[in-house]
């Protein structure tokens, strides 16, 4: 907080010494403006300012000029007011902290005209700045006395400002003087307010400039006086009331009435009677409703014990939905809701045909885990209305408090229970549907971890006596439908995993995608952006080519999209005056969406022309993909590199491949020391995505080969399997999203790992392979026979083993 200047009794100011420019130091301050007659303390610490102090000689005096940016620690002539006051410096004491404490009484006004210097300290060219003496008359008069009366108010309420103030103000005649004396006691005006009054040539405004800003301080005062007077009131009111209060109570006791708070006691009494709770609970809520009644309503508990009762009274303990279980409706609902997703309604139905012949036993709990888009969610939904329970969704992205999930103890304040119990009340039944969403996104820090706390409410031989820190009375959770969803488990612990049944969700092929467009997609589409089945007509050729050229994913979320914005151009037309029915075409989607955004058929074929190119397959949390693998060689000393951002295992599937086509490199016509001379360098294009795993050891080997023999790969073939150092080929996961993916991406030929043929029977129906020849491969071997036709090795024929096998549907 700055200073305030003290005003000297009337002196004989210092003169002038000249009406011409004088060269004068100029000492820059923050918020604090001094006044011509004002004694003010200034505390200097900056270097050039004590280099300035320390330079004075006889001639103490120096210029006082505010700087416009408080913030700047070297200010520029640039960064100074123009006006400021010729000072004299009285006295300087050294502070222990090497800074100055210095005394200095402004002079007179002065108005920097040009810096002659910056370094050490700023010196300026300076003039006098005369003030316009107003014309004697009453409206200066009325201004003075005006000031005066309005200072002294201020000075007489005002609890730090002086009474002496108001007796110097009252013996200042000259106008100047005065608007000086008061602008520098007041504390309440900031630095630009004096700072205008100090460059205010002539008095008159200045008087005029201190009227207003006196009056406003006067209203601001009266206004908080006010405002102490209402507080003030309030209290008083508030003990009345309770001793009011306090009268009333006697009162009716001795009339034998009850009064409000009674009520509201055995109204809580009536619904903790109703809500069948168990008797331990039942106990501690009366121990509570006992405490409550022996309370006064004014207490600070009060509220917070009253809220915990109505917390256990509302609960459902004993309400459950009650409803008769129907197989043949609950299947129905179902099929209508979802396409395919066999083996989650296989689940589902056994699990209401157990409950129907065992109604109290525990409920299981399910975890869908697939790609974004395949369903998961609306799946919960729909498992709900099959069942006739409600359903609750609680969303477990980011979350990082354990307390989300236990709730909070009541000691703190604004204490709640967590999203379970909070899930249960608004179901108002004890068996619902609540499903946990995204579980593979739970986050961790200092406040808990919230995957472990959900380790007792996702364990059916636990959950029976679940504890909400807020309620901490046991809650039976054995009868909810537990349903969690994911995209990978990775992110999951294994103690959580073991909880739960794992359902897996894989993508979608083509025809189900089709399907999927014209039972659900279109038609929800169509409703909601306000146009009919009369309007616009979807083909099966136009969902196939927009499946085919606009789409890439596993699930359908994007294709509904898709499909949206076709029918919003369509509602533009409409709203334009074209109502006639628009048949979706190519060139209609093309105008409406642009040029296609996929190219399935000719993007593997473009690319894999070349030896040293192969396409393998990928798994992903949003589904199966197409991986690029490009290996090139150059002159050098048998070097081998890999990029493209590979993980450690990857890097050993690259490392185990190199191996066998060196110790096979008669069987590909190579010499013995074909890499001498050789560097070899394997890059997996995308390189800014992390890729890691095993399965694209057989492309990596059949890359190298290529390249070493210059023969390209069988265009359109995709593959995936595991290398051994012995050359064997070993199963991997991701059987069906890896090929789907292959069938997006138009290849017409897949090479699988042969143990990976029982995989291909179970989760692949017929349509699905339907114009894809898999051939499955036991050795490496295998695998070049089928990838590299055209290779003529010297030795050994490559053939397909005894035990590989091919389909081929056409």
């Amino acid at each position: 907080m700055p200073n305030l200047p003290t005003i000297l009794a009337p002196s004989t100011p210092s003169a002038s010494q000249g009406a011409g420019p004088r060269r004068i130091p100029v000492l820059p301050v923050r918020d604090t403006v001094l006044f011509p007659h004002a004694v003010l303390p200034l505390t200097v610490g900056r270097e050039s300012s004590i280099q300035l102090i320390e330079s004075l000689g006889e001639e103490r005096s120096i210029i006082v000029a505010a700087q416009l940016d408080p913030r700047l620690d070297t200010p520029a002539p640039g960064d100074m007011h123009d006006v400021g006051t010729l000072a004299t410096v009285h006295k300087v004491v050294r502070m222990p902290n090497q800074s100055r404490f210095v005394f200095t009484e402004g002079v007179e006004r002065v108005r920097v005209l040009r810096y002659v210097q910056t370094e050490p300290f700023m010196i300026a060219e300076v003039e006098t700045l005369e003030d316009v003496e107003p014309e004697p008359n009453s409206n200066v008069e009325a201004f003075e006395r005006n000031v005066i009366s309005q200072f002294q108010q201020i000075v007489a309420e005002s609890p730090t400002l002086s009474d002496e103030l108001r007796t110097i103000a009252a013996n200042i005649e000259d106008p100047g003087r005065l608007v000086d004396f008061v602008a520098s006691s007041l504390p309440f005006l900031t630095t630009d307010d004096k700072q205008k009054l100090l460059e205010a040539p002539a008095i008159l405004d200045r008087l005029d400039l201190l009227n207003k800003h006196l009056a406003k301080e006067i209203e601001v005062q009266q206004l908080r006086t006010k405002i102490q007077s209402e507080v003030q009131d309030q209290v008083q009111q508030t003990q009345r009331d309770y001793y009011l209060r306090e009268q009333l109570k006697a009162i009716q006791k001795e009339l034998g009435e009850q009064d409000e708070g009674q009520r509201e006691i055995d109204d809580l009494r009536a619904k903790i009677e109703a809500a069948g709770m168990p008797d331990d609970v039942k106990k501690e809520a009366m121990k509570e409703l006992n405490r409550l009644g022996r309370m006064s309503p004014m207490a600070a508990d009060y509220s917070l014990t009253r809220n915990y009762i109505e917390w256990l009274a509302v609960l459902p303990w004993a309400t459950s939905s009650g409803q008769k279980i129907d197989i043949g409706k609950a299947k129905d609902i179902l099929d209508e809701d979802h396409y395919e997703l066999k083996k989650v309604k296989e689940r589902i139905l056994d699990y209401l045909s157990v409950l129907e012949l065992k109604p109290d036993m525990k409920g299981p709990i399910l975890c869908f885990v697939g790609p974004p888009g395949v369903g998961k969610t609306s799946l919960g939904r729909s498992i709900a209305r099959a069942l006739g329970r409600k359903f609750q969704r609680i969303s477990l992205g980011g979350m990082h408090d354990e307390a989300e999930i236990r709730g909070h103890r009541r000691t703190y304040i604004g204490a709640l229970p967590g999203q379970i119990i909070q899930s249960i009340r608004r179901a108002e039944t004890n068996d619902p549907v609540i499903m946990l969403d995204e579980i593979d996104k739970l986050g961790r820090d200092f406040r808990g971890d919230p995957a472990s706390a959900l380790l007792e409410t996702l364990d059916p031989e636990q959950n029976n006596t679940f504890r909400d820190n807020y309620l901490d009375v046991p809650f039976d959770l054995s009868k909810v439908l537990f349903i969690c969803t994911a995209n990978m488990l990775d992110t999951v612990p294994p103690p959580l995993i073991d909880r739960m049944e794992i359902i897996p969700l894989q993508g979608y092929s083509e025809e189900e995608k089709v399907h999927i467009a014209k039972r659900y997609l279109i038609p929800r589409q169509i409703k909601a952006n306000g146009i009919n089945e009369e309007q616009i007509e979807f083909p099966e050729q136009a969902i196939r080519h927009i499946v085919r050229h606009y789409t890439r994913e596993a699930g359908v979320r994007k294709l509904e999209q898709v499909i949206g914005t076709v029918c919003r151009k369509q509602a533009r037309r409409v709203v334009e005056g074209k109502t006639d029915k628009l048949a979706v075409t190519r060139d209609i989607l093309k105008e409406f969406l642009g040029h296609i955004q996929i190219r399935v058929d000719t993007e593997v074929a473009e690319r894999v022309k070349r030896p040293g190119v192969a396409v393998g397959l990928a798994w992903t949390p949003a589904g199966g993909d197409i991986l690029f693998i490009e290996a090139n060689k150059m002159k050098g000393k048998g070097g081998f590199t890999m990029t493209g951002q590979i993980g450690e295992v990857m890097q050993e599937s690259m490392q185990a491949a190199l191996t066998w086509v060196r110790s096979n490199y008669a069987r590909l016509g190579l010499s013995e020391d074909f890499n001498k001379e050789l560097d070899l360098h394997i890059h997996v294009p995308a390189g800014a995505i992390p890729k890691d795993g095993p399965s694209a050891g057989v492309t990596m080997t059949t890359v190298l080969a290529s390249l070493l023999t210059d023969t390209p790969v069988r265009p359109l073939t995709a593959m995936t399997g595991e290398i051994t150092l012995s050359g064997n080929v070993l199963p991997v996961g991701g059987i069906k999203e890896k090929f789907l993916a292959a069938r997006r991406a138009g290849v017409e030929t897949i090479i699988l790992p042969a143990d990976n043929r029982q995989d291909v029977e179970e989760d692949l129906t017929p349509e699905m392979t339907e114009g894809v020849a898999i051939h499955y491969a036991k050795h490496i071997e295998d695998v070049l026979a089928v990838a590299l036709p055209l290779l003529k090795p010297r030795h050994d024929a490559l053939s397909l083993s005894a035990e590989a096998a091919t389909t081929a549907n056409a």
